[in-house]
């Protein structure tokens, strides 16, 4: 009887401490991502006040030139893209493990491996990429030596940027959004100052902003390799002696490299197709829609920040069911949180570009509404790739998925080569991205034993619902108004009524039903 007494004390010790450990992760998560939903707000609001006055200063060509030419500079950079991932998944495991010399092996070889990067980006961006941006580019020739000066000083901003990655993983992986967010309002500051200067400056405005851009990625990145050296005990560099392990880190980069290639043949690399069939005009439409989905899907960037170390530690921890529900959780809530923002945008895309800049590119309107759509969908991937990232195993997915994402670029191409309008380079990235969805949830369940009904069902399909039936009904409230300003205020509020009551109608199950209830009731007995 005593042992049995014993051994039920033991469990219940046991369970006790894994509701504080749940409970701790859930809040610093809710933390985390209020941190960063404040600083995305800013960020948002100057970043498309920005973006308004850059274009109107520059014009659409010129706005079209830099697009394009730091389109080339990113493709060229796609090592990093590949290196970062790695980087930032090995800091979260081994931290998982509280390892702490394992985590500072990963820290000191990221530094040496991300100054390599750097080089040989710089040896290729000046070979391969000043040939392509020299001769294959179509850009007006008397503004052709000034797209060449802008390409340098880009190549020179990415290499702050490759050189920051360490230092940014590591802020991440420690989860200070607190830093995290304050530095992003500052860099944000920063850029809202280059657009003052821009206006007032008596140089040529492109080859002055391009500049500027570049002191802000050298200030930023100073600053986050001063505060981690500062506050972070594994943020000193240390001679590697286990090459074996840098092998590892190297291999697990290796495999995404061809997803980082592929990724870039579908944004970068249809962009430039894009130049290629059309013009510079065209590359500044798509600029626009590009930024404003990142002002949107930031906001479910922020979010998947705050979950991400979450979804790694659980995995290294071995708590499989947490690392089940946050998975299927980030994904259904980013979603949720991605549909709040684009029904009211897709409603009234026209009315709020016109508002927002003051000459509309052709095109703006449709590349927009196509590109929210894709970023929807892809909100379901962030939790899965990450769920693939924690395992380790990667090889036989960087594969497949580098395949399928490689696509967008031959089917872009032949499309074009057919006639086809410049809304088919989304439109195809839309097809082939939903296609990868299901794909990686299949891919996922024999090696996590992801619930495939759950995620098909209770994620993809509530979602789907929540989203048809929300920008159905808005929109035919929305013709019972004919003045722009009058339909957009009253689209907006209806649209988050209906989103709120749809999510809590079809959106969630019955048990996640009365869990919120059940929060709310709580808090609401709390402030009594």
């Amino acid at each position: 009887m005593e042992k049995e007494a014993g051994e039920k004390t033991l469990q219940d010790s046991s369970a006790a401490e894994a509701v504080v450990a749940y409970t701790s992760s859930t809040k610093r998560i809710a933390k985390n991502t209020l941190m960063l939903y404040f600083r995305q707000i800013l960020i948002m609001l100057v970043s498309l006040y920005t973006v308004r006055v850059v274009l109107s200063t520059l014009g659409a060509e010129d706005y079209g030139i830099y697009n394009v030419v730091a389109g080339v500079v990113v493709m060229f950079g796609f090592v990093n893209n590949a290196m970062a991932s790695g980087t930032q998944r090995f800091l979260n495991f081994y931290i998982g493990k509280n390892n702490e010399e394992r985590t500072n092996q990963v820290y000191s070889a990221s530094l040496v491996i991300h100054s390599l990067i750097a080089v040989v980006f710089v040896v290729v961006a000046e070979t391969v990429g000043l040939w392509f941006v020299g001769l294959k580019l179509n850009i007006p020739m008397e503004r052709h030596n000034v797209a060449m000066v802008v390409y340098q000083f880009t190549i020179l901003t990415t290499v702050f940027s490759i050189l920051r990655v360490p230092y940014n993983a590591t802020v991440i992986a420690y989860e200070r959004m607190s830093f995290f967010a304050l530095l992003s309002i500052v860099e944000t500051v920063l850029k809202l100052a280059v657009v003052f200067f821009l206006q007032i400056s008596s140089f040529d405005k492109l080859i002055f902003y391009a500049f500027l851009l570049t002191v802000v990625a050298f200030v930023v990145s100073l600053v986050y390799k001063i505060y981690c050296n500062k506050i972070f005990a594994i943020a000193h560099y240390k001679r590697v002696k286990d090459f074996g392990f840098v092998k590892e880190q190297l291999s697990f980069s290796g495999w995404s490299l061809f997803g980082a290639v592929a990724n870039v043949c579908c944004s970068q690399g249809t962009n430039i197709v894009l130049n290629m069939f059309t013009n510079v005009t065209v590359n500044a439409a798509m600029g626009i829609a590009n930024q404003v989905n990142a002002a949107v899907y930031s906001f479910v960037g922020n979010f998947q920040t705050a979950f991400n170390p979450q979804i790694v530690k659980s995995y290294a921890e071995g708590n499989r069911k947490y690392f089940i529900d946050l998975i299927c959780g980030a994904s259904k809530v980013a979603f949720f949180l991605l549909t709040f923002l684009t029904v009211p945008l897709l409603v009234n895309c026209e009315f709020v570009l016109s508002v927002w800049l003051k000459n509309v590119p052709e095109y703006s309107v449709r590349f927009v509404q196509l590109i929210l759509i894709w970023s929807l969908i892809d909100s379901w991937n962030g939790p899965l790739w990450m769920a693939i990232q924690a395992t380790g195993n990667i090889r036989k997915y960087q594969v497949l998925i580098s395949l399928f994402i490689f696509l967008n670029f031959p089917f872009t191409i032949i499309a074009f080569l057919l006639g086809a309008s410049p809304e088919w380079i989304l439109i195809i990235r839309i097809a082939i991205n939903l296609f990868n969805t299901f794909w990686r949830v299949f891919f996922l369940y024999p090696r996590i034993s992801l619930p495939r009904r759950r995620f098909v069902f209770g994620v993809v399909l509530r979602c789907s619902v929540v989203f048809v039936a929300s920008l159905a009904l808005t929109s035919l409230f929305g013709r019972l108004f004919s003045g722009s300003v009058l339909r957009f205020f009253m689209t907006c509020m209806v649209s988050v009524v209906l989103n709120a009551v749809f999510v809590m109608v079809f959106g969630v199950s019955s048990a996640e039903r009365k869990a919120v209830f059940a929060f709310v009731r709580n808090r609401l007995g709390g402030a009594r």
